[in-house]
């Protein structure tokens, strides 16, 4: 039984590829989601996740502003997902939620909802989602989802419990239609440790791999790092005056931070100027982004497309696929009948409050 998806802002593919590599198997039933479609602004996003997910397809990429996309004019779906923009909700913008340029993109995936009417749907977005506009925009968000006629299962997912070598924290919402007889539950966590040093190094990056291209490091960059130990950052260490930084304010942690090799990596980001490359912990030198694409679980045979920092962007950008695939798994679980393991969710469950239909009039 396949599910056919659809996919608004759709990135390099994580989501997608965590979809597609979902299988489960029940009463000598298979359930699987296929790529129906996908649509997303930026070129080298878009190509990147042609040529990984659906190169025979390569027309069912719609590159083009979700503003102006005709999804009237799409192919029938049964599943659909969105990680809508987190650029006005993440904790290191400005915070604007819904009163930002990209706050109010999520309502086109609660438009491809109400005109798609697939089963399910995935919707994911950052931790700071539940904070912004004083919760006010996480509330309203969760509210439309619902009213669109979906019971809907949000929860704040901390992948690097799931064995995911980063520590990455996503709200995600599981939509399941208010008319099916399906209950989704949050996979439980099975707070298995993956490390940063074991997915780098386990096995070793092969030396013809893609976008594996080591960044030129600056002689002060190179010499403020000796200084800066496992786990350390430029605020923390003890740096010599000529190379601590003149900063004011907020002391952003992740500056010129090392990894710690016995820890899963910290957040993985797609924006930010110099010191915000992720640094090895041994190593003097910025990670390349076959490493940050590693960290993130993407196969080392999945190639980006673009620039160096083009490509660092889609990968700090994306859902690890690991953890989508987990998610999608509980998704096919709970529809195939099939029992598992399960936690609660971070906030309250929500259920469609549908008005009785008799004979056509509402009653």
């Amino acid at each position: 039984m396949p599910f056919r998806l659809g996919e608004l802002f759709c990135g390099p593919g994580g989501i997608a590829l965590g979809a597609i590599t979902a299988r489960v198997v029940a009463d000598g039933k298979e359930y699987t989601i296929s790529h129906e479609w996908a649509n997303d602004y930026d070129k080298d996003t878009c190509e990147t996740y042609r040529l990984n997910i659906c190169p025979d397809r390569p027309e069912s990429v719609i590159c083009k502003d979700v503003r102006k996309l005709k999804i009237e004019t799409l192919s029938p779906i049964d599943a659909f997902a969105f990680g809508f923009p987190c650029n006005d909700f993440s904790v290191v913008g400005e915070q604007k939620g819904i009163d930002g340029v990209y706050g109010p993109l999520y309502e086109y995936g609660v438009k491809a909802l109400k005109h798609f009417r697939p089963q399910w749907f995935l919707a994911e977005n950052v931790g700071g989602l539940r904070n912004a506009n004083e919760g006010r925009a996480f509330d309203l968000i969760l509210e439309e989802l619902c009213d669109a006629g979906y019971n809907i299962y949000p929860h704040l997912y901390k992948f690097e419990e799931y064995g995911i070598p980063q520590a990455r924290h996503r709200i995600i919402i599981v939509g399941i239609r208010h008319d099916l007889p399906v209950q989704f539950r949050v996979p439980k966590a099975p707070h298995i440790t993956r490390t940063c040093r074991d997915a780098l190094e386990n096995p070793p990056i092969p030396a013809d791999a893609t976008n594996n291209e080591l960044t030129a490091q600056a002689p002060q960059v190179v010499e403020r790092l000796r200084y800066i130990g496992p786990g350390e950052n430029a605020f923390t260490a003890d740096l010599p005056e000529h190379l601590r930084l003149n900063v004011r304010g907020a002391k952003i942690s992740q500056i010129y931070k090392r990894l710690d090799p016995n820890k899963p990596a910290y957040t993985i980001t797609g924006s930010g100027g110099g010191g915000t490359h992720v640094y090895h912990w041994e190593e003097h030198r910025a990670l390349t982004n076959r490493e940050r694409a590693r960290l993130q679980t993407f196969p080392d045979s999945y190639t980006f497309v673009g620039s160096k920092e083009s490509v660092r962007k889609q990968i700090g950008m994306a859902l690890p696929p690991d953890g989508a695939r987990i998610i999608f798994e509980a998704i096919l679980k709970s529809f195939a009948g099939v029992s598992y393991e399960s936690e609660p969710t971070s906030f309250p469950v929500r259920l469609y409050e549908s008005r009785l239909v008799l004979e056509g009039r509402e009653a």
